[in-house]
């Protein structure tokens, strides 16, 4: 079963906590962004939080990449939050 994660590559170091967040699908959304990138990443604890639905604010969900992977993984992530990747509402699509 794939559970959408990255598969670990020992040349690229260990995973890293890139970010963490407290919704299981912010977490998702983030890591298919990475990836989409090319910037191999993985999602941890987001079975804590959907399982321990009211301790939910107090277990936050990892966003990992590798370690030599860290630097591109943060631009990306910059890039996301400044509204890179967002579609330009005024063009129309088809």
């Amino acid at each position: 079963m794939d559970d959408g994660n990255s598969p670990y590559d020992p040349s690229l170091g260990d995973w890293q906590t890139l970010t963490t967040v407290f919704s299981p699908t912010e977490a998702y959304l983030l890591r298919g962004v990475l990836q989409a990138a090319r910037v191999p990443a993985s999602v941890a604890d987001a079975h804590l939080v959907q399982a321990y639905g009211l301790l939910a604010p107090a277990i936050p969900v990892r966003v990992q990449v590798p370690e030599r992977c860290m630097q591109q993984g943060q631009d990306v992530l910059a890039a996301f939050e400044r509204g890179d990747y967002g579609l330009n509402e005024d063009e129309v699509y088809e």
